[in-house]
């Protein structure tokens, strides 16, 4: 090796090597786990073929965390896990301990310290993910890490326990209607319903050529003012209230605590199990953005979910058992108003119609 090579800098670029930030009875056994099982609601172990176990506590986070709580669970990962500890995609933390002795002491302090719930594993409803709401995002039209703070209270005893339900249960919630929360079982998203409000004095500070770009069926177009000046207009017919145009141009204001509701879709779905990945569908449209609690929500979220424990088979997920029993059974057994909104005429929605000759009763 040259001596300019020895000269240069460390490689910082690409995805870092994964197997430095593994706690070390994940690296003595990679590739030589046997077997894994769940001890009770939060707590998994994993058995190497060599006898060596690795225990898991899993806790439900608030996503949004302080600088002074995340050194709280660090001081409890010092303690009791070697340091070592991970987030998954749904911010639930997992803590990772190589002595089973270690478990009861962590699952206290995280009981105790943090105040935070263990569960979310085997067939309960897994911590909520949600988008920024009123604290960070830039556009939102509801909050949706209050809405979720309120949802769980409901349903707490869904996530420290197992079992009372046929499969996991996924549930989302998003504060504007771009749904940066994701699919999901059950998923609570923003609706707008009208077009931005545009005016000439605002959208001049803005980038018009971005703002025109953004929206995804071209619904904004440049127009001349009388006096020459160039401003924005929506076509009306084709906006669909998305308010991308807002995250580009604040003064384009799409909110409206008057008329913005909230709706329930089910059934999305990433994983490839069984029947595959799968878009969420509409379930309930039209419910009050009533802060700080939310009840409408709430108490629309729990008859989804009473009447899934009651009659889905098990394993089976939220889409999966709608499917197999039809939308119009789904819509007689929770007592939800099927309305025209509900009806899919994009181009695509030829795909989604029942074209057999089979009943479903």
């Amino acid at each position: 090796m040259s001596a300019t090579a020895k000269k240069m800098a460390p490689r910082d670029n690409g995805a870092p090597d994964y197997k430095k930030n593994l706690h070390p009875v994940m690296v003595e056994n990679y590739g030589k786990w046997d077997y894994h099982e769940k001890l009770r609601p939060g707590v998994l172990v994993h058995v190497s073929t060599s006898g060596e176990k690795l225990f898991t506590v899993r806790a439900g986070s608030t996503r949004t965390l302080s600088v002074d709580k995340i050194r709280l669970i660090c001081d409890i990962a010092d303690r009791y896990c070697q340091g070592h500890l991970r987030f998954t995609s749904r911010a639930n933390i997992e803590f990772l301990l190589a002595n089973e002795s270690d478990v009861d002491p962590c699952i206290k302090a995280i009981n105790e310290e943090l105040g935070f719930p263990v569960g979310g594993t085997g067939h309960s409803i897994s911590n909520v993910t949600h988008t920024q709401g009123w604290m960070h995002c830039n556009l939102p039209g509801t909050d949706a890490a209050g809405s979720v703070k309120a949802l769980m209270d409901e349903l707490y005893s869904d996530f420290i326990t197992d079992n009372n339900l046929p499969a996991r249960v996924k549930i989302t919630a998003s504060c504007c209607s771009i749904n940066c929360g994701g699919q999901a079982d059950i998923a609570i998203n923003l609706q707008h319903h009208h077009p931005p409000v545009t005016k000439p004095e605002g959208v001049s500070i803005c980038e018009l050529p971005k703002v025109v770009a953004i929206c995804p069926v071209a619904a904004i177009r440049p127009r001349q003012e009388n006096g020459g000046s160039t401003t924005l207009e929506v076509v009306e017919e084709k906006c669909m209230y998305c308010g991308a145009c807002h995250g580009q141009c604040p003064t384009m204001e799409i909110r409206d605590a008057e008329t913005d509701t909230l709706s329930i879709w089910l059934g999305g779905k990433t994983a490839s199990t069984r029947s595959g990945p799968s878009f969420m569908k509409l379930a309930v449209w039209g419910l009050p953005n009533n802060a700080p609690r939310w009840p409408e929500v709430g108490e629309a979220v729990k008859r989804i979910l009473e009447v899934y424990r009651n009659s889905a088979k098990k394993y089976e997920r939220m889409g999966e058992w709608v499917e197999r029993i039809g939308w119009k059974n789904f819509f007689d057994l929770t007592g939800f108003p099927f309305t025209k909104y509900h009806i899919d005429y994009s181009e695509s929605s030829r795909n989604t119609f029942n074209t057999s000759s089979h009943v479903r009763l």
